[in-house]
């Protein structure tokens, strides 16, 4: 797909402000009278269309005596519902209309999809109505269903890196440590109820709280008439969810917490350190800051990737930092060389003490960086039937706006701009440091003699 001229959009604030957003001349959005969101794609490159629906919900939403049924929600969707009562009948009409489907569940989002022929889209559009507004939650799918979702977890857990990454969500989220974990609780999914999944549904499964994404070999007229007809006697909730249940806000850290995990089939040591980073709600164009000073820190050119690997001290180093509307992490993982585990800590000290000094980035590294992310970003409007899911990821943590000026707020990225962030939110502020080392190890390395701050 070509990526046509971008469209200004006059959007009129409530104070009768013009603001200044930016959107590819191929989307369409409206919206239905009962708050559902809609954005059609056209994109006749192949005569496939996508139809997905996101809800904003997912594990920030989940206290701890509901931790892991937003995952099991998304699993049941695919289920028996009012018109298909029953499992076979479902998976029967899938195939009948030559259907690929999956869903995702993260922090912020969760997110249903088909693919399918386009001469099949009017049943697509129903099937998908279906799902999303009649699901029935019968008690003997739902005991199947805990045991698949148990078991992903399971296999999640066989990850050697596994207690590390869930040690950490432990230190930077405390009490709230459920709004970050997705994958949930064991006791949690084996005990869920069809009742749990209908007090989620009657939260969050509401048109004004969801947004329906068309995209493909289709004709936007045609398109957002035949979403009108099918659509718009979904009734709204009435409420806005997240101010009849808020999202507690996530606390600053009040130390800097050093910890050691172990692992029997750990193949080498691993090193991890989180910050807490800036949200799209306050710190909205510190995140594209955010994007570009990992991006450069990634590269094999950067001081980072040589002082800790090519003088032998790591065999990998990465930055990254994760866009959410409640608070980023900003994660720095190494790879360190086992027996230079003491020395490798010691260097990635002292990188993340230089990271906001004059001479640590070059404007060679600042602009191949932001010409990269905007190729990377354009590249993913090419595959019509991936693009929803990005959609579907920005309107839940961010808005629509924010996808759209990506780039442009890409571009304005400086050195200083990149100081600022890291003493904004890396340098001498609090932190979590995870070591994850084989247990037989432990003795031989000694990292407690180290690792600590």
């Amino acid at each position: 797909m070509l990526i046509k001229p971008l469209l200004t959009l006059s959007l009129t604030g409530l104070c009768g402000a013009q603001l200044s957003a930016q959107r590819p001349a191929n989307f369409f959005p409206a919206k239905l009278d009962n708050g559902l969101e809609v954005l059609v794609v056209e994109d006749h490159s192949v005569p496939l269309v996508t139809v997905e629906i996101t809800t904003r919900n997912g594990s920030y939403t989940e206290p701890a005596e509901f931790n892991g049924l937003s995952h099991l929600y998304e699993h049941m969707f695919f289920k028996a519902n009012k018109d298909y009562p029953s499992q076979e009948q479902y998976m029967a009409r899938v195939r009948e209309l030559g259907i690929s489907f999956n869903g995702t569940t993260s922090e912020e989002r969760v997110n249903y999809f088909f693919t399918l022929p386009r001469t099949n889209l009017d049943q697509g559009l129903s099937f998908m109505n279906s799902a999303i507004r009649y699901p029935l939650f019968l008690a003997e799918e739902m005991k199947k269903e805990n045991v698949v979702v148990d078991g992903e977890f399971q296999r999640n857990e066989s990850n050697p890196y596994f207690p590390l990454l869930d040690a950490m969500n432990h230190s930077l989220w405390g009490e709230l440590y459920s709004r970050k974990n997705v994958i949930g609780d064991h006791n949690i999914i084996n005990t869920a109820t069809p009742e749990k999944m209908n007090t989620i549904k009657n939260k969050y499964y509401w048109p004004n709280n969801s947004m329906l994404i068309i995209s493909g070999d289709v004709s936007h007229t045609e398109v957002l008439e035949k979403v009108k007809n099918l659509y718009s006697d979904w009734k709204p909730s009435g409420f806005d969810p997240f101010e009849k249940w808020p999202v507690p806000e996530f606390k600053p850290l009040s130390k800097t917490d050093y910890f050691i995990t172990e692992s029997p089939i750990a193949s080498v040591p691993f090193m991890m350190f989180c910050w807490l980073g800036p949200d799209t709600r306050s710190g909205r164009y510190d995140t594209h800051v955010a994007d570009v000073f990992s991006y450069i820190l990634s590269q094999n050119s950067s001081q980072l990737q040589k002082n800790l690997v090519d003088k032998g001290l790591a065999l990998q180093a990465s930055l990254g930092y994760e866009t959410l509307k409640h608070t980023g992490p900003i994660t720095l993982q190494v790879v360190p060389v086992a027996d230079k585990l003491a020395e490798c800590l010691a260097e990635v000290k002292k990188q993340v003490s230089l990271w906001d000094t004059d001479g640590y980035i070059t404007d060679e590294q600042l602009e191949t960086a932001k010409r990269k992310l905007e190729i990377q970003t354009l590249q993913g409007y090419d595959i019509a039937s991936s693009l929803p899911h990005s959609i579907a990821y920005w309107w839940c943590s961010a808005d629509l706006d924010y996808m759209y000026d990506y780039i442009p707020n890409l571009k304005k990225v400086t050195r200083n701009d990149i100081k600022n962030y890291v003493k904004k939110y890396i340098k001498d502020k609090h932190y979590s440091a995870g070591l994850l080392i084989n247990a037989a190890e432990k003795g031989k390395l000694n990292p407690s003699s180290f690792w600590k701050s």
